[in-house]
């Protein structure tokens, strides 16, 4: 039996060392999928560095590499000291396939876009010595089929009460900071219900109540939404996802979705500033529709989660603080924010360095806790500096309190508001050691 070992990496801390935890509570679902498409003579190992050490001395013949956001210092370290080792190195992802120039200069292949398509040919050149530096190819609408995820290799790990499915990859968005939006490029790419429905259900029998839709933007074809939630509804689950925040107008949708199961979104709004919005290709958005959109979102029982960024042309020091309000306000139970970064590969890269803004060139110190661009109102530091105050002030106990006690929901089911309490306390204790809280 040939054996490969698939890793998806910790970020690492302040101080250099990858961060570790007791509980992994989102689960990847990239290393499951391709366990499962593993041919019958090769064995699969799954490591998630957040709960368990990475096995050096592994017998595995290939290394497989995930490179998402935060991680991706991480995943070239990791690449690095395996090729040291003698092994033959894979690095995938959203980072490598955005950079895969850079990738390559740490691996034997870098997989750009979607590895289901190229893995089969991937591991027959491996086979026979023949192994290419960059495998390409990149989903088309309407050919997303995936086989059912391996969860049996992570179940026993420590990780929480749901597990992974998908039903559709890329956003018919295009904003311009956005990896998604370079890979996909405007396109949603959805899979066969009966796929979706097949994946739930093997979760539901795996003894799980839970799942999370771990789609881009599950807003992204209505009608295929709507046949979907038919579905789900029929299989008795609670489930979690993301989308545009626009679906804050759909009372039909909303009611759907709710009935379905569906207990929390996740929404992208970016920022308060419309001018910020604007300048990341994102003015369909309407900040000062934001609070009408949520309320309605919360109306109907669904929890209402935020990521945002900071540091767009439109922002200032005032807007950066007044963000707080806005979160408080709005009884945004998680709420989590990255500096606005110009990730390679992207179209605010090219804008940022094209306007000479870029005021680091170390691509690898990109990690979204430190202003590398010069923003139009604030100089780096200030841009810096407000990041981590708006973090603090919206961690205090008080806050924390605020946003998640002290409101109408909470009589009807405080045991997952205190579990949000939970989560805010862990993220108050990373944000104290400079580590942005993410989902991981």
């Amino acid at each position: 039996m040939k054996k490969i070992l698939l890793i998806q990496p910790s970020p690492y801390d302040q101080n250099h060392m990858p961060i570790k935890k007791k509980r992994l509570y989102f689960v990847g679902l990239a290393m499951p999928l391709l366990a499962a498409m593993m041919p019958k003579d090769w064995e699969a190992e799954i490591v998630l560095e957040i709960l368990e050490d990475i096995p050096w001395e592994t017998d595995a013949d290939l290394i497989g590499i995930s490179s998402m956001g935060h991680g991706v210092i991480r995943s070239l370290d990791i690449a690095e000291e395996f090729k040291k080792r003698g092994k033959t190195v894979i690095l995938g992802g959203y980072m490598a396939s955005i950079m895969a120039g850079e990738a390559a200069k740490y691996c034997d292949a870098v997989v750009v876009g979607d590895a289901e398509l190229v893995w089969k040919e991937l591991l027959q050149d491996y086979e026979i010595g023949n192994l290419k530096k960059v495998y390409e190819k990149n989903l088309e609408k309407g050919t997303l089929s995936t086989p059912l995820p391996r969860f049996d290799l992570i179940i026993h790990k420590s990780i929480g009460d749901f597990l992974p499915v998908q039903a559709g990859r890329g956003c018919p968005n295009t904003c311009s900071f956005c990896s998604v939006a370079c890979l996909y490029k405007g396109h949603y790419i959805k899979k066969p219900l009966e796929e979706v429905v097949r994946d739930i259900r093997q979760v539901k029998e795996l003894g799980f109540k839970k799942f999370l839709l771990l789609d881009d933007n599950i807003f992204s074809d209505r009608e295929y939404l709507h046949e979907l939630l038919k579905e789900i509804k029929n299989l008795d689950m609670q489930w979690m996802s993301q989308c545009d925040i626009r679906i804050g107008k759909e009372d039909k949708l909303l009611k759907e979705l709710a009935e379905s199961g569906c207990t929390a979104l996740s929404f992208g709004l970016e920022s308060i500033s419309r001018e910020s919005l604007a300048g990341m290709n994102k003015s369909w958005a309407n900040p000062a529709k934001y609070p009408e959109l949520i309320a309605n979102i919360q109306s109907h029982g669904i929890d209402v989660s935020t990521e945002m960024v900071v540091g767009g042309d439109g922002d200032t020091l005032e807007s950066i603080g007044m963000t707080k309000d806005f979160i408080e306000n709005n009884k945004i139970s998680v709420p989590r924010f990255y500096i606005l970064t110009p990730i390679p590969g992207t179209k605010f890269f090219k804008e940022i360095e094209a306007e000479g803004r870029l005021i680091n060139d170390n691509i690898y110190s990109f990690d979204g806790t430190e202003a590398v661009h010069m923003p139009k109102k604030m100089t780096p530091a200030e841009l810096t500096k407000a990041y981590w105050n708006l973090y603090e002030a919206l961690f205090t106990y008080k806050s924390i309190i605020k946003r998640n006690l002290l409101r109408k929901e909470f009589l009807r089911t405080p045991g997952k508001y205190f579990f949000y309490c939970i989560v805010n306390l862990f993220y108050r204790y990373q944000i104290k050691q400079k580590i942005t809280p993410n989902i991981f």
